[in-house]
C-alpha cells in the first residue's frame, strides 16, 4: 500500500458532518451513516447527477453554481435524515407550521417543501451576511473615500472579518463542536483512503484533519475571489453596488469552485499556497474526533468507495 505523500491518490470523494453522523459522497454512491443508541443507521443512494441529464451543466464555469446548489440540497436532506434519528426525549415538539404543512401536503411533499425552503433561506442568509451586509457597511465607512479600489478593499476586509467572526462564534456552541469533530473524522478518513492505507481506526486517527477540498476552504476562497471580481464593477451608490454584487455572485462561485477543484486535484507549491489559508481556518471548523466518530466515517466511506481506486480519481 502507498503511504508516502508523493504516492497519494487525489480522489473526488467528499462528505459532510451531520448530527451524530456523516454523509460521504463517492463517484457513484452516496451514504449517510448516523450513530444512534441502538447502533449505526445507514442510508445508501445511487447518485443521479444533473449533468448526466443536461451535459451543458457539467461544463467548466457552469458546474460551480450547479454543484453548489446541489450540495446544499443534498446536505440538507442528509442533515434532516440525521435529525430524524435524534432520541425522542431530545427531539423538539413539531411547530404549528410543521403540523399544518404535514396536514396540507402530506409527509413526503412537506419534507420536500421544507428542504427547498431551508436551501433558499440558507443561500439568502449567506448572501445577506457575507455579501450584502459588508457592502452596506463599507458604504457607511467609505462615504468620503473616492477611490473605488480602496472602497472595495475595505469591503473585502469587512467581509472576511464577518466570516471569521461567524466561524469563531459557531465554535462556542457545544452541539457545533461535536459536528466539527465529525467533520474532522470525515477528513481523516478521506486522507487515509487517499494514502492507500487500510481503513482502520488506528490508521485514520493518525491523519490530518485539514483537507484542501473542504467547504470551509471553498468559502474562504469565495471571500478572496469576490474582492477581485467585484473590483471590475464599481459604483458610487451603495444600492447599485449591492445589485452588482448579486449579479456577479454566480461568477464568483464558479471561479471559486474551479480553484478549489484544482487545489484538491493537484499537489504542487501553487495549490499548497492556495489551500493554506483555508486549511488554517479548518483549525476552527474541525476538531479531533473520538473513536466512535471515526467508526461512523469509516462505515460511510466503505459504502461509497468504488471497486478500484482509479474509479474515484478526478
Amino acid at each position: 500500500m502507498a503511504s508516502s505523500e508523493s504516492k497519494e491518490l487525489r480522489t473526488s470523494i467528499g462528505g459532510q458532518a451531520l448530527i451524530e453522523g456523516i454523509m460521504m459522497r463517492g463517484p457513484k454512491k452516496q451514504a449517510t451513516v448516523v450513530r444512534t443508541k441502538d447502533g449505526l443507521v445507514t442510508k445508501v443512494e445511487e447518485l443521479k447527477l444533473v449533468k448526466d441529464k443536461y451535459p451543458i451543466l457539467g461544463y467548466v464555469f457552469i458546474r460551480g453554481v450547479v454543484n453548489f446548489v446541489n450540495s446544499m440540497t443534498v446536505g440538507m436532506k442528509a442533515l434532516m435524515f440525521s435529525a430524524d434519528h435524534i432520541p425522542e426525549e431530545e427531539q423538539e415538539e413539531p411547530s404549528k407550521f410543521e403540523k399544518w404543512l404535514n396536514s396540507r401536503l402530506g409527509n413526503d411533499k412537506a419534507e420536500k417543501f421544507t428542504i427547498t425552503l431551508a436551501v433558499v433561506l440558507g443561500i439568502a442568509l449567506s448572501v445577506g451576511l457575507f455579501m450584502i451586509l459588508p457592502t452596506f457597511l463599507a458604504g457607511i465607512f467609505t462615504l468620503h473615500i473616492s477611490s473605488a479600489i480602496a472602497r472595495n478593499l475595505i469591503e473585502g476586509c469587512i467581509r472576511i472579518v464577518i466570516f471569521l467572526s461567524y466561524m469563531w462564534l459557531a465554535t462556542r456552541l457545544e452541539d457545533i463542536k461535536r459536528m466539527w469533530a465529525y467533520h474532522g473524522a470525515e477528513h481523516k478518513t478521506i486522507y487515509c483512503y487517499e494514502k492507500g492505507l487500510p481503513l482502520t481506526i488506528e490508521n485514520v486517527r493518525l491523519q490530518s484533519r485539514m483537507h484542501p477540498r473542504c467547504g470551509t476552504s471553498f468559502m474562504f476562497i469565495v471571500m478572496i475571489v469576490s474582492i477581485l471580481v467585484f473590483s471590475t464593477a464599481t459604483w458610487s451608490n451603495v444600492w447599485m453596488r449591492i445589485v452588482l454584487r448579486l449579479l456577479l455572485l454566480p461568477v464568483v462561485v464558479s471561479i471559486s469552485y474551479e480553484i478549489i477543484r484544482l487545489a484538491g486535484k493537484y499537489d504542487n507549491p501553487i495549490t499548497k499556497f492556495v489551500s493554506a489559508p483555508g486549511k488554517a481556518l479548518q483549525r476552527l471548523t474541525t476538531q479531533e474526533p473520538d473513536d466512535e466518530m471515526i467508526e461512523v466515517a469509516i462505515e460511510a466511506m466503505l459504502l461509497v468507495i468504488p471497486e478500484t481506486p482509479e474509479e474515484a480519481l478526478w
